[in-house]
């Protein structure tokens, strides 16, 4: 077998069909990018904390995988990859999208026990899964697959009143960059993704209602899009070939105030 037959896209003659991890798999991102992926002919296994959603997500595909996952805690996330790989044989791409917004508050306003939650999710738990993600790439043959984090354009651009989430989203973009660089001897490569204003029922009330708070002090309602174009994108990126890597990807709702002065 050739060692890059685990890339080949799923549809194609003569392919195996490949594994995907997707944490958050619940709700929102997470839950449009498993069925984007479900219906690429990718075998997907589901990850969550709350099983009822994954269940719902994976709507009785035979090739889904559930899998309840806390990412914060190591044993549920080797747990989770050990399923993984005992079910479908190898894991082939993770799709890191676990994350919680956090706290509001300037940084004086933040308790400590609110700045380690969101640390623990958004930076720890996209550790742990890649981590445990390129052992099991390391190990299998072929040997190599592809991490794609969900990182934020908050990692480019902050909200206001975000410092806990922002300062994660920066450090997931250097968590990228460093699994990109040490899994080149493997076959293993890492990019992000940066969404901006998917419409989800996470983020319901940006587009509708009082809006979102401006960095003037206002509020505004602003532009979405639909979630499954992030799901899309998202897709895009695990089915590049070994030999390609999108390292860096912003989609973000036409219109909404990320560019230039708003």
């Amino acid at each position: 077998m050739d060692k890059d037959t685990h890339n080949i896209p799923p549809g194609a003659a003569g392919a195996t069909p490949r594994t995907a991890v997707v944490t958050g798999a619940g709700s929102g991102i997470g839950r449009a990018t498993a069925q984007a992926f479900l219906a690429a002919g990718y075998r997907v296994v589901l990850a969550g904390r709350r099983e009822a959603e994954l269940q719902e997500t994976a709507a009785g595909h035979p090739e889904a995988l559930v899998v309840p996952t806390d990412v914060t805690v190591p044993d549920d996330v080797e747990r989770l990859f050990a399923a993984a790989a005992g079910t479908f044989g190898r894991v082939d791409v993770l799709f890191n999208n676990a994350g919680v917004f956090g706290p509001t508050g300037s940084i004086d306003e933040l308790s400590i026990e609110d700045w380690n939650r969101t640390l623990a999710v958004n930076v720890t738990g996209t550790m742990l899964c890649a981590a445990v993600a390129v052992r099991h790439m390391k190990a299998q043959t072929p040997r190599g697959g592809r991490i794609i984090n969900n990182g934020s354009i908050s990692a480019h651009t902050p909200r206001p009143l975000s410092a806990a989430y922002t300062a994660t989203k920066h450090a997931v973009t250097g968590l990228t960059k460093s699994i990109d660089l040490d899994g080149r001897p493997y076959g293993i490569t890492c990019g992000q993704i940066d969404i901006g204003n998917a419409a989800t029922e996470l983020l319901s009330g940006i587009s509708s209602g009082q809006g979102a708070l401006q960095a003037n002090g206002t509020t505004s309602v602003e532009p979405s899009f639909p979630v499954e174009e992030a799901a899309a994108a998202v897709l895009f990126m695990a089915s590049a070939p070994a030999s390609a890597n999108v390292r860096s990807l912003v989609v973000t709702a036409s219109g909404m105030p990320f560019g230039g002065r708003g």
